[in-house]
């Protein structure tokens, strides 16, 4: 083991050890594991947060009744969010069975109604809605005229579309308008009241602060009460219950997100009593704690084996590696396991023990360290940020006010055992599988490509700005587009040696053109879907830097200074646009964005986040608020600065410069270098190697390793000039994680450690 690998071993375990420091530093806190509430028959009782110990919820949030008969119903409240029971919102109705449906003094009788379609008439027009398109007398109704192009073009696909193939796009009650899926109604705002697919079904519902009335068959949705189960779950605010209900009893035990308290007192009515449990770091689930136990032991067994029997070979009879290479295989099979399970569990509501994570994370950058590892200088850099954002987002959970904020570190815990044992298993399989001949390549780079794509769409059709399926698409796009670029470029390379007037010239020329589809295909999703034009930003500076890799591994000189000129004249415009002020900009969306970041006190929204983030990392300082770069205060919350929008991801860098002070931030911008260095030293490396290659398939290997690395390390630069220069109020405000810091889970899984594993394997096999 040489030198820098000890130390980077050293530093690492010094941050787990930092992390056990926090865990048994962390104050103890106080949670409801159970609420019991007894009332008698025909009485009611409103409850909200202080009852209920719910994040998020109202003082007063949600009704409970038994009727004569002694059954529980449970009812929303005015003006607040409402309650989910059994995943079925208070506040809505299926439109199937419906006689009549009112908003506001306006009545309308239906005529016909389904799962999949509603027809009803208000004595001037006869109107049919089918869960995608609005239809009066027969006639789907002309675009308002403020949609835009995406919204015109999925409201003409849904006209031309069987059923099975449209897009949902719900019907709005209210507006002066009749157009597109708007029903207008006079003197009452849009979207008094929708009826959209839900549930396999179309559902009328009144939102959380409807004034007008909305009611189904006489019934005010407003005010709405539903039966509860004997058992099943409910969810008020942030917070989600298991209910079970026995006699004049209703107990509600908490599963996620629930409030925490210094002490087990609470002001509570006498038909609500409480019963307390404390946090400790060792509960949690069995099946996790199996999961990691087996894990972190598999990846010690080659190690402990190989102590016990040392190497004695010699040239005639060759030291079996056999027994080790099978193990090294079942370990990362088993720690792959162990973070699916986590996972997985997590999202049912049973988070592993915090120990549990952290021996699970553990194990997964041990991972990194298991042969054949080729750590080189950004691998090192990597160990040191990833072990890093771990303590910060443990420190961030451990002295929060609920208990959510712990789930950032449990899933980032289990996403990187995840994409830890990927990488290994990548690892392993190149040091002792065969290469894959390049068409197979090419078939891997298309599936790639398409998956990102049908995402991307997924994203545009069903998801917003947040992503899809609670991915983000774009992530794994980045990273398919960095390789199908590298694959071009590689091939381009080569047309000088084999040959640019052989056969098949077109299709060789329709490879090249694969990565230019897949970035139209980024930029449309980043101008259409979603509203933040950093995406736009990542992709410029991405295509910027594959240029430049192109132009100096071509030997093209004056176009590579010609690039770094147009870099140069970039990075100048950012300072001019800032003292030209805000008065010439545009009014509109990018314009605001704008000037929230010329004047941030004139906006009280975007404008007063900009505005906290600066004032947290000023109360920072060079050594942190605690003067000892945070470990003073290590475990016992962060305070006030949590409420910071947006604190866990965009802003996680104001929270690190707040708790460690501007040297802190020092030595992570250090570690960050190193990691954007080692990977452009690693390219540099390769496209070496490719002019020394002896045939054009060692030559392609090479350039292909180069250039990936390059797209890789381009975007990565991209991801953490962009967090620095939103915190530190550099650049407009944008939406992008910091990298190994933030809690982003897709960037990590789909992006950061695919190209870690890419760099850590042995670049003869690197197909």
């Amino acid at each position: 083991m040489n030198r820098g690998r000890i130390a980077t071993v050293a530093l690492v375990g010094l941050l787990l050890a930092l992390q056990l420091l926090a865990i048994a530093r962390a104050p103890r806190s106080w949670q409801p594991g159970a609420i019991a509430v007894r009332l008698d028959a025909g009485a009611q009782l409103t409850l909200g947060r202080a009852e209920l110990a719910a994040v998020g919820a109202q003082a007063r949030h949600l009704r409970l009744a038994r009727d004569v008969a002694g059954r529980w119903f449970a009812g929303t409240l005015p003006d607040v969010r409402p309650p989910v029971l059994d995943d079925v919102r208070l506040g809505r109705v299926a439109v199937a069975g419906l006689r009549t449906i009112q908003v506001g003094a306006n009545v309308w009788r239906v005529t016909q109604a389904d799962v999949h379609a509603v027809a009803f008439r208000d004595g001037a027009h006869a109107w049919r809605y089918d869960g995608a398109t609005l239809y009066r007398d027969g006639i789907a109704l002309p675009a308002c005229p403020d949609a835009s192009l995406r919204h015109r073009a999925v409201a003409l696909w849904n006209r031309m579309a069987p059923r099975a193939l449209t897009v949902p796009q719900p019907l709005r009650f209210g507006g002066n308008l009749y157009c597109d899926n708007r029903l207008g109604l006079a003197d009452i705002a849009a979207g008094a009241a929708t009826v959209a697919r839900a549930d396999g079904q179309l559902r009328l519902a009144a939102p959380a602060d409807a004034i007008v009335a909305v009611l189904a068959d006489g019934a005010d949705l407003r005010a709405q009460s539903l039966p509860l189960p004997v058992a099943g779950t409910l969810a008020v605010g942030a917070t989600r219950y298991r209910l079970a209900t026995a006699g004049d009893v209703l107990t509600l035990r908490p599963q996620r997100r629930v409030a925490q308290f210094a002490v087990p007192e609470a002001d509570l009515p006498p038909q609500v009593s409480w019963q307390w449990q404390t946090r400790a770091a060792w509960q949690g689930s069995a099946l996790a704690w199996a999961g990691a136990l087996v894990a972190a032991l598999a990846l010690l067994a080659p190690w402990l084996l190989a102590a016990r029997r040392p190497a004695r070979g010699n040239i005639l009879r060759p030291t079996r590696q056999a027994p080790q290479a099978a193990l090294r295989w079942i370990a990362a099979g088993l720690l792959l396991a162990a973070g699916l399970v986590a996972l997985l569990l997590q999202r049912q509501g049973q988070p592993p023990a915090i120990l549990c994570s952290w021996l699970l994370g553990a194990a997964a950058l041990g991972a990194w360290l298991v042969p054949p590892a080729r750590l080189g200088l950004a691998g090192h850099g990597a160990q040191l940020l990833l072990a890093t954002g771990l303590l910060a987002q443990l420190d961030m959970g451990l002295g929060a006010p609920d208990s959510g904020w712990l789930r950032y570190y449990h899933k980032t815990a289990a996403l990187l055992a995840i994409g830890s044992a990927a990488a290994l298993l990548w690892r392993l399989w190149c040091a002792h599988g065969r290469a894959p001949a390049q068409r197979h390549v090419e078939y891997l780079l298309a599936a790639l490509a398409a998956g990102a794509l049908a995402l991307l769409a997924a994203q545009v059709l069903w998801g917003d700005e947040t992503g899809v399926f609670d991915l983000q698409p774009v992530e794994l796009a980045k990273l398919v587009l960095a390789g199908l670029a590298a694959h071009c470029l590689a091939l381009r390379l080569g047309w000088s040696t084999d040959g640019a007037t052989r056969p098949g010239l077109g299709a060789r020329w329709l490879r090249l053109l694969a990565p230019a589809l897949l970035f139209l295909a980024l930029l449309a999703v980043a101008l259409v879907q979603v509203d933040d034009y950093s995406p736009l930003i990542l992709l410029l500076l991405w295509a910027g830097a594959m240029a430049l890799a192109y132009a100096l591994a071509a030997g093209r000189r004056w176009s590579a200074a010609l690039l770094a000129a147009l870099a140069l004249a970039g990075s100048a415009a950012v300072p001019a646009l800032h003292a030209a002020g805000a008065d010439q900009l545009p009014a509109s969306f990018y314009g605001d964005r704008f000037q929230v970041w010329l004047a941030p006190a004139l906006h009280p929204h975007t404008g007063q986040q900009l505005l906290q983030g600066g004032s947290a990392i000023a109360q920072g300082g060079w050594l942190g608020t605690d003067g000892m770069l945070g470990l003073r205060t290590l475990g016992t919350g962060a305070g006030a600065v949590l409420a910071l929008p947006a604190v866990q991801d965009d802003f996680a860098p104001s929270l690190f410069l707040h708790r460690h002070g501007l040297l802190g931030g020092l030595l992570l911008w250090a570690a960050q270098a190193a990691v954007l260095a080692g990977l452009a030293g690693a390219a540099v490396t390769a496209a070496r190697s490719a002019s020394g290659a002896r045939g054009f398939r060692p030559a392609w290997c090479a350039r292909l390793r180069a250039f990936l690395l390059c797209g890789g390390a381009a975007f990565l630069a991209g991801h953490l000039l962009l967090s620095w220069g939103t915190n530190l109020a550099i650049v407009p405000v944008m939406g992008q994680p910091m990298s190994f810091l933030s809690a982003g889970g897709s960037h990590l899984l789909f992006f950061l450690l695919p190209l870690l594993g890419i760099h850590a394997a042995p670049p003869s096999n690197q197909e």
